[in-house]
Order: structure tokens, then C-alpha cells, then sequence
């Protein structure tokens, strides 16, 4: 795992081997079983983490309703925000989709990190800054009503759209584009004869 990591982090920033100890050893890991509850609704946000393996399901309800609002592979960060920044309680609900293993901070420590440690604050930021990008192209995304735009958007500017489709449950990628998934099958495969 840390011959990964380190790799997955030397390619963002040129670390050292100290640099990269010092980050490890303030990092923790943890497994969790298909369907498990990793931060349930109302809960603070302490942690950000990285999944190593598996698939990160986050969720919010509103009016009763459940509605997909981010899908976490392997390799990608994530966490509430706004929990975590306001340490506020949650309305979001994060589920292991798959069985999965995470990578995590706690807030503490990677404050710590990003004030004592450059190479950690520079990875820290260009990670935030591309978790965060995604979230803004799928909002630009989720604005078009045609079904097939929509879709369109989601292949052409989601580097991991491949990935979504090839590792999530499709009913699933149907929810985080907001289509049926009728509609999901039927522009998935217009998209697919035209490209």
C-alpha cells in the first residue's frame, strides 16, 4: 500500500522519503463491508480520506427522498465539507457500495501537516482543488434538462467517466445524472452508436 501511495502522491508533488514518513505516519486505515454506514446523517464530519479500495456511495435526503451526490472510487478523496469545515452535523449519508478500504486524516492532524509540511499542503490543496472541480462540472451538468446532453457532458468532461461505468452498478450512475434509469440505458447508448 505505501509503494502506492507514494507513487499516487509523487505524481501531484516530489516527495521525499521523510516528506512521505511524516504523512503516513499521521494517516490511519479502515475496512468497511458492503452496505456499512460510514458517516451517517447528523453525524460531524472529522476526517478526510482517500478510498483505496472499493466504492464510497454518498448520499443526501431531502423531503424523504434519497438523492446520489457523489460516488467515490478508487484513488479519489472526499468527505462533507460543510461538516467538516463548520463541524456542523452532516446531511449527507456515506455508504461502502462495495466492500472498501479507506486512507484517512483527521482533521487535527492534517491541519498540522499542512502547516508544518509543504509537500503535504501543496498534494492537500491540487487534491481539494480536483475533488472539487468534479463537483462544480456535475452542477454545470445537472443544469441541462436534455437527457442526452446531459449524459454527454458527464463522458466528455468526468476524467473517471469510464471508470463509472465499467465499476458502478448502472442504476446508480442513473441516480448521480438524475435520469431514470430507462433513460439512462437509452442515452448511454445513442451516446456510444455516435462516438
Amino acid at each position: 500500500m505505501e509503494e502506492t501511495l507514494y507513487l499516487l502522491f509523487s505524481q501531484i508533488y516530489p516527495l521525499s522519503k521523510d516528506e512521505f514518513d511524516l504523512i503516513i505516519k499521521n494517516t490511519k486505515t479502515e475496512r468497511y463491508k458492503k452496505g456499512d454506514e460510514i458517516l451517517s446523517y447528523g453525524q460531524i464530519e472529522r476526517r478526510t480520506s482517500m478510498v483505496l479500495s472499493g466504492i464510497v456511495l454518498q448520499t443526501i435526503m431531502i423531503d424523504g427522498e434519497v438523492f446520489t451526490n457523489d460516488i467515490s472510487l478508487s484513488g479519489m478523496y472526499y468527505n462533507n465539507l460543510i461538516s467538516y469545515l463548520d463541524e456542523s452535523p452532516s446531511i449527507e449519508t456515506q455508504t461502502a457500495l462495495t466492500d472498501v478500504e479507506i486512507l484517512y486524516l483527521e482533521k487535527e492532524a492534517a491541519e498540522k501537516l499542512r502547516y508544518k509540511n509543504h509537500a503535504f499542503n501543496y498534494i492537500y490543496s491540487k487534491s481539494w482543488e480536483k475533488t472539487h472541480s468534479e463537483r462544480e462540472k456535475r452542477s454545470y451538468m445537472l443544469q441541462n434538462k436534455n437527457a442526452y446532453k446531459r449524459f454527454e457532458i458527464f463522458m466528455k468532461t468526468n476524467e473517471n467517466a469510464k471508470r463509472y461505468l465499467e465499476e458502478i452498478p448502472q442504476r446508480i450512475i442513473a441516480e448521480y445524472l438524475s435520469l431514470t434509469p430507462e433513460t439512462f440505458s437509452r442515452v448511454k447508448k445513442e451516446f456510444f452508436q455516435k462516438n
